[in-house]
């Protein structure tokens, strides 16, 4: 089952994982307990992708309340679902739990500090999604297939690539969740400048700074992803053999 399927990466997984049940957000709504625990109950899945978030980094400092409602409570809300049908929880989250001063991150260095409110209710939402009992914690970043901006930031550093390579690999990790006994795993690509990730769609991009962003970004939150190439590596021997 998965919630967000109307948004961007769910968009995608949809399309990869044919099965997946996605209810609208009319159906469920993560920000109504009740709503998400009929949900759960009606379908019973064995595995509950939580990509549903509130995703404007900027719009977020406008916005506490509703970012709040959606990325924490609305978390806490799936996972005593899961709980309640005992569904493993393989919640979606983002790179902007660290606080990038060092970039490379592994998944068992210490988050933060947040340096923004959307990093700070993404944070919080891990360790709600902790309460369910069967956990997957993906950290991930990703555009849409075509970068949106005019300008692209030369001095923010990051894993993140086009939701059409990311999706993918999320799309395998959600197949093997019941056998895979990590807690947490960081799925992106190799590190680079946001100019340059913008480059390799939008040649005539204009570089710029992370000075005028309107809104305050972490320099360099590059993901160390050595643990989910070995798992991917490993699961795909199994799957030809």
């Amino acid at each position: 089952m998965l919630t967000g399927g109307s948004g961007r990466l769910g968009t995608e997984l949809r399309t990869l994982l044919p099965d997946i049940v996605a209810p609208t957000s009319a159906e469920l709504d993560v920000t109504d307990a009740a709503s998400v625990m009929r949900a759960v109950e009606r379908e019973r899945p064995e595995v509950i992708v939580h990509a549903a978030a509130y995703t404007n980094v900027g719009g977020a400092e406008r916005e506490r309340e509703s970012c709040w409602r959606v990325n924490v409570i609305g978390t806490r809300h799936v996972a005593a679902a899961a709980n309640t049908v005992g569904a493993k929880l393989v919640h979606i989250s983002t790179d902007y739990v660290f606080g990038g001063e060092t970039g490379n991150y592994r998944e068992d260095d210490t988050p933060g500090p947040v340096v923004n409110y959307y990093s700070l209710t993404k944070l919080v939402a891990e360790e709600a999604a902790r309460a369910a009992r069967r956990h997957l914690i993906l950290r991930t970043s990703f555009r849409p297939r075509e970068f949106q901006y005019p300008v692209a930031f030369s001095d923010v550093f990051t894993g993140q690539d086009y939701v059409d390579v990311i999706a993918p690999e999320i799309a395998l990790a959600v197949r093997h969740a019941a056998e895979i006994t990590d807690e947490v795993l960081h799925i992106v690509t190799g590190r680079k400048s946001v100019y340059d990730l913008a480059r390799r769609r939008k040649p005539d991009v204009r570089e710029g700074s992370r000075a005028q962003a309107g809104v305050t970004l972490p320099g360099d939150v590059s993901l160390n992803t050595e643990r989910w190439v070995a798992l991917r590596a490993m699961l795909s021997s199994h799957a030809q053999g």
